[in-house]
Order: structure tokens, then sequence, then C-alpha cells
């Protein structure tokens, strides 16, 4: 019976079938840490310039979309653009639940900073969901 489990796996190894990663703790916790605070995913992996700069990064660009008035998305099904405005913010994790905590970047845009800095939010939110991709293939081995 033992034999047949094994002549499987080594058939599905040489038809090329990829086999999928393996579920560790590191590969769950890494992505969810580093979607939570920016960066914290390579800072528990010993990754540290790489989650200082992208920590630095993220956090600078959300910063700097507050202080020039940018728009935060609020959950709507209403207007595609304001969809996508959204799922970019919500990329920020905690910058994100903070600044609605806060009540940050609820105003109008009334100016072209503003406009720049609600940019500035959404690309610090998607550049988070890209190191949060990052961390998890450092985690499952698929990254050295």
């Amino acid at each position: 019976m033992a034999n047949s489990t094994t002549n499987k796996k080594e058939s599905a190894a040489s038809e090329g079938k990829p086999t999928p990663p393996p579920v560790t703790m590191i590969s769950v916790v890494a992505p969810a840490l580093g979607w939570l605070i920016p960066g914290a995913g390579h800072l528990i992996q010993k990754r540290w310039i790489r989650g200082l700069l992208l920590m630095g990064s993220i956090v600078t660009m959300f910063v700097l979309g507050i202080l020039m008035q940018g728009h935060i998305y609020q959950p709507n099904g209403g207007d595609i653009l304001d969809i996508l405005g959204f799922v970019g913010d919500v990329g920020a994790g905690g910058l994100y639940i903070v600044a609605q905590v806060m009540d940050w970047g609820q105003g109008a845009i009334s100016h072209a900073t503003a406009d720049y800095g609600t940019k500035y939010l959404i690309v610090a939110g998607l550049l988070n969901f890209i190191s949060v991709a990052d961390a998890y293939h450092i985690a499952i081995g698929k990254k050295p």
C-alpha cells in the first residue's frame, strides 16, 4: 500500500506537475504581518535591509499622501474607480486602519497637491501588496 503511494508521488513529479508549496507557520505569518505593518514580513525573516527599505518607503509615501491632504477611499460598491482606489488604499494595511480611525483623508480634493496625495496613498498600498507577495515567496523558499 505504501509502495503505491510512493509510486504516485514519483509519477506526478516525473510528469512535470508542480507540487504545492508547504504550508508552514512562517508562510502564513510573514505575509499577514507584512500587510499589517509594511516591511515586517521581511524583518521577521531576517531580511533587515529589504524590510527597512520597504517600511521606510511605504510609510513615507503614505505620510506624504496624508500631509498633501490626499483622499482615502471608503469601502463601497459604487464607481469602479472608487473601488480600485479602495483596493489600493487598503493595501497599506495598518496605516489604512489608523487613517480610518483618526478620520484622515476624508476631505474633498480641492487642489492639485491633494490629487497627488491621493495617488501617493494608493501607490503606498499597492507597493505593500507587492511587498507581501515578496515576503510570502521568501517564506516558501521560492525566492532566495
